[in-house]
């Protein structure tokens, strides 16, 4: 039946960290993409660049980018790896939604998918963080992984357009 799907537990149904010392190092890249709901004048803010704490979107890029390269530090069983590239990007739909895509790139044994999810989470969780004090009611999510290449599972590439 061939290795369990379920490579974080050891044999005796324990957490364990991945052996990843005979896996080949590949060029590896994830994208992941999240929203940002907030009222219509909290967005406007935010694209004028007249929020009280200062310019959001940079300083939520720049926690999107130390978030991808904290990964391991947040999440117990991801490993530390030498990260190549990250791009966080911010968009909206002009009314409600701030979009935030990250793209994290690696060349080592294991993906970045996890780095691109921390990196959006960071973003946002920024993103809020920031302008709390004039929306608390924002909402965070859906956080999605949109892309992945390298490795041995192949390439995946989400069909949805969230």
């Amino acid at each position: 039946m061939g290795e369990s799907p379920l490579t974080h537990f050891n044999e005796q149904g324990r957490a364990r960290m991945v052996d990843i010392t005979d896996k080949a190092e590949t060029k590896r890249a994830a994208t992941a993409r999240t929203t940002v709901t907030m009222e219509p004048g909290t967005l406007e803010l935010i694209r004028q660049g007249r929020m009280a704490k200062g310019d959001v979107l940079a300083v939520a890029q720049i926690a999107g980018i130390m978030g991808a390269k904290r990964t391991a530090d947040l999440i117990p069983m991801c490993h530390p790896i030498p990260i190549s590239g990250v791009d966080v990007q911010f968009s909206d739909d002009g009314e409600r939604r701030l979009y935030i895509e990250a793209t994290v790139k690696t060349t080592g044994p294991t993906g970045v998918e996890m780095e691109a999810l921390t990196a959006v989470s960071a973003a946002a969780l920024t993103v809020y963080d920031m302008c709390k004090a004039v929306d608390k009611a924002m909402e965070l999510g859906p956080t999605v992984l949109v892309a992945k290449t390298g490795g041995k599972s192949g390439d995946f590439h989400r069909n949805d357009t969230l």
